[in-house]
C-alpha cells in the first residue's frame, strides 16, 4: 500500500507580497549630528581665518611688491632711504637661526622624551613632565634676557673653540685670529649662533612633549614581546618605541622648527641687525624676518610698512610650506608602521 501526499498548490506572488528594498537609515542621534555640525563649523572657521590672514598680507604688501618687483626677494639690504629694500639677508638669517636651534634642540628633546617615558623612576616622572611643560610656558622675552645676559658670556668661548678647531669649514669661520694673545671677544657675540642657542631652549619643550606622548603610547604587548625574546631595555626602545614613535619624532621636530622660524623677541634682544648675506654663523651681527619686522615697524612709512607686511607674507608662506611638508612626512610614516620585533 502506498501513501500519496498531496503537495500544496503553488501560487504566484502577488505584487503586494514582493519584497521592496528598504533604505538604511544610519540613525545618528541628535547629539552626534550636533557634534558633527559643530566640528565642521569650527574647522571651516579656522580655514577661513587662516586664509584671510594670507589674503590680508597679500593685499597690504602689494604696493611694495609692485614698487620693488622681484628685487624684493633678491636684495639683501633694507635701506628705504636709498630705495634698496629686500628680504634676502633676513630670509637666509631666519633659516640659519632655525636650523641652529633645531640641531641643538633635536637630540636634547629626543633624549629627554626617551628618559621621561622609558627610564625615569615613577616618583619623579610627573615632576619631570611638569618641568618640561613649564619650560614651554616661559615667555620668550625671558629667554631673550637669559640669552643676552647669561648665555652670551659663555657661548662666545664655545664659538671661539669651534672657530679654532673647525674654522676650515666656511660656516664656522670668523674674520679674526682666534689664537691671538688678546682675541676679539666682540667678534663672537650677538651672533646667529647665540640666537639659535636661545631659540633652541624654546624648541626643546615643544618637541619633547610631542615625542614623549607618542613614546608613551607604544603598545604594551610589543614591549613585553621584546623582553620575552631576551631584549634589553635599550633593545626594546630601539626596536619598538622609536619605530612606533617615528611620526611623533618628525611631527614634534617640525613643530619646533615652526616655532624657531617665527621667534621674534629673543632673537631681537641678542642679534645686532645687519642686512648682509653671511653664512658665518659664529660671527657677530645678522638678521631674521621676524626681528626685522619688530625693529622697523614703529617708524615705518606707508611704503615701508607695506614692505614689512611683504616680509611677513614671505615668513607666512615659509611656515606654511614647512608645516605642509611635515604633514606629508608624518602621513607617510605613521607611528607604529615600522614596528618590528
Amino acid at each position: 500500500m502506498s501513501l500519496i501526499f498531496d503537495e500544496p498548490p503553488v501560487h504566484a506572488p502577488t505584487p503586494e507580497a514582493v519584497d521592496e528594498p528598504r533604505l538604511i537609515d544610519p540613525g545618528r542621534a541628535p547629539v552626534d549630528k550636533a557634534f558633527r555640525a559643530s566640528a565642521f563649523s569650527v574647522a571651516a572657521v579656522v580655514l577661513l581665518v587662516f586664509g584671510s590672514i594670507g589674503v590680508f598680507l597679500l593685499i597690504k604688501s602689494w604696493s611694495a611688491l609692485h614698487h620693488y618687483g622681484l628685487a624684493f626677494f633678491t636684495e639683501a639690504e633694507w635701506n628705504p632711504e636709498s630705495n634698496k629694500v629686500g628680504v634676502a639677508a633676513a630670509l637666509i638669517g631666519t633659516i640659519e637661526v632655525a636650523l641652529i636651534a633645531l640641531v641643538v634642540a633635536f637630540p636634547l628633546a629626543l633624549g629627554t622624551a626617551l628618559f621621561i617615558s622609558e627610564y625615569a623612576p615613577a616618583p619623579i616622572k610627573s615632576t619631570l613632565v611638569a618641568v618640561v611643560d613649564l619650560m614651554a610656558a616661559v615667555p620668550s622675552i625671558i629667554y631673550g634676557l637669559w640669552g643676552a645676559a647669561v648665555l652670551q658670556d659663555h657661548a662666545k668661548y664655545v664659538a671661539r673653540w669651534l672657530h679654532q678647531n673647525l674654522g676650515w669649514i666656511p660656516v664656522f669661520h670668523v674674520d679674526t685670529d682666534p689664537d691671538a694673545a688678546v682675541w676679539q671677544q666682540s667678534r663672537y657675540t650677538t651672533s646667529m649662533f647665540i640666537a639659535g642657542l636661545a631659540v633652541s631652549m624654546m624648541v626643546i619643550p615643544i618637541a619633547c612633549s610631542v615625542m614623549r606622548g607618542v613614546f608613551t603610547a607604544a603598545p604594551i604587548g610589543e614591549r613585553e614581546a621584546a623582553y620575552a625574546l631576551g631584549s634589553t631595555r635599550w633593545g626594546m626602545v630601539r626596536t619598538v618605541v622609536i619605530p612606533f614613535g617615528r611620526g611623533g619624532i618628525i611631527g614634534g621636530t617640525m613643530l619646533g622648527l615652526g616655532r624657531a622660524l617665527g621667534e621674534t623677541v629673543a632673537v631681537l634682544m641678542i642679534l645686532s641687525l645687519d642686512f648682509h648675506i653671511s653664512f658665518h654663523v659664529l660671527q657677530t651681527n645678522g638678521a631674521t624676518i621676524s626681528a626685522l619686522i619688530a625693529d622697523r615697524f614703529g617708524e615705518a612709512t606707508s611704503l615701508q610698512l607695506s614692505g614689512l607686511l611683504a616680509a611677513g607674507l614671505v615668513l607666512f608662506v615659509l611656515t606654511l610650506v614647512v608645516n605642509t611638508l611635515a604633514a606629508i612626512i608624518v602621513n607617510r610614516s605613521r607611528s607604529g608602521a615600522a614596528t618590528e620585533i
